[in-house]
């Protein structure tokens, strides 16, 4: 069985909030998946430091010697790779410079987030050591499908003491479209089981994940614990939306007047 022993300083455990909602357009259970893709940002885990955020100007400054800004560019389910070429077109720089430096820069990011991941702090999201070890007694397969660079995803994971619940991961440093991201990391998990008709979940935090599960017809499970809260992630209608992990695992907790099956 994984287990965590980091410092109470690194990582802090995030409470839900009442009320627990969920909605289920499903009739299966949600352990009914052979494979489940899992995002990390608002899903798993919340960066409470801005480690993440500065490298991107620093590697673009070490690399190409221009200052950029985040400011404006939607970070919530967003890629790094996206997220680069957008805070790169706003601050002007040529694209042609940009194509043919991306990797130097990339390569930078993973190099700071690397350096500094003894500074990382997260808030883990309630429920989510438990739903891990629930699904992997039921023989699921997990991984992630995360606009994080390879790099640091894996950090962000072994920081927060997660790296050994996941076999394989979907990542942006090739697929700045979330979509595209979250097909070949379906089709990795489909590789990995031996079975091209695999039933595979994708699990995230935004409308984004759940956009990208449908252009695959994947089915998803939306949690609200990130930016986007329970109503407008449901009006995205995924297969199953909830408020937290705990929701989806304890229904008979629920608020009645809040609790909805669809």
């Amino acid at each position: 069985m994984a287990s965590s022993s980091l410092p109470e300083t690194r990582i802090e455990q995030a409470h839900p909030s009442l009320p627990h909602r969920l909605t289920q357009r499903t009739q299966h259970p949600w352990t009914a998946w052979d494979a489940y893709l899992f995002d990390v940002d608002g899903t798993l885990l919340r960066s409470m430091d801005r480690v993440h955020v500065a490298a991107f100007s620093e590697a673009v400054a070490s690399t190409l010697g221009h200052a950029i800004t985040l400011d404006g560019v939607t970070l919530h389910g967003g890629t790094d790779t996206a997220i680069l070429a957008e805070a790169c077109a706003n601050a002007g720089i040529d694209t042609g410079l940009l194509a043919s430096h991306t990797d130097a820069i990339l390569h930078r990011m993973a190099e700071i987030m690397e350096m500094q991941q003894a500074e990382l702090r997260f808030r883990r999201m309630p429920g989510v050591p438990e739903i891990l070890a629930v699904l992997q007694q039921e023989g699921a397969l997990l991984g992630l499908a995360t606009g994080n660079l390879e790099r640091i995803g894996w950090a962000k994971m072994e920081s927060c003491g997660l790296r050994e619940w996941f076999a394989f991961g979907g990542f942006s440093d090739r697929y700045p479209n979330r979509a595209k991201l979250v097909g070949a990391a379906a089709e990795q998990a489909r590789q990995l089981l031996g079975n091209p008709a695999a039933r595979i979940c994708v699990v995230g935090d935004t409308p984004r994940d759940i956009q990208a599960a449908h252009a695959n017809r994947l089915e998803v499970i939306a949690v609200a614990t990130g930016n986007y809260g329970f109503d407008e992630l449901d009006a995205c209608e995924p297969d199953i939306c909830c408020s937290s992990f705990p929701a989806l695992m304890f229904p008979a907790l629920m608020d009645p007047a809040t609790e909805r099956l669809r």
